[in-house]
């Protein structure tokens, strides 16, 4: 059986401060994230999302639709509203470069085990 979706797993470090970490993650509390974001990644076919903290360590979980073009979508996805001054209002908290757009920025992993059903 085929999946409906596809699924992503990127991840991304934080500046190792507290006070940033504990900002960063007060921005993406529920109903905190701008709603411009969220729509941008639903209409570019981003079904499901959902980030997950270890110290200073981000991991991603991105679920989109089956025909999903991952440096495709990422490119329409950087000229939807708000996107680009998003990035660079998240990049305080994240250990790259300011200017980094949201691919550069969330590297993407490889799978290596998936259990058997």
């Amino acid at each position: 059986m085929q999946n409906s979706f596809k699924r992503y797993c990127k991840t991304m470090e934080l500046l190792n401060d507290p006070t940033l970490i504990e900002a960063y993650k007060k921005a993406h509390a529920k109903g905190a994230a701008w709603p411009e974001i969220t729509q941008g990644m639903k209409e570019v076919g981003i079904i499901d999302m959902e980030i997950y903290l270890f110290g200073t360590k981000l991991f991603m979980i991105m679920d989109t639709i089956a025909d999903f073009d991952h440096d495709k979508v990422m490119a329409e996805l950087v000229l939807k509203p708000r996107q680009s001054e998003w990035e660079v209002h998240m990049s305080q908290f994240q250990d790259s470069s300011a200017e980094a757009t949201a691919d550069q920025k969330w590297q993407l992993m490889d799978r290596i085990y998936k259990m058997d059903k």
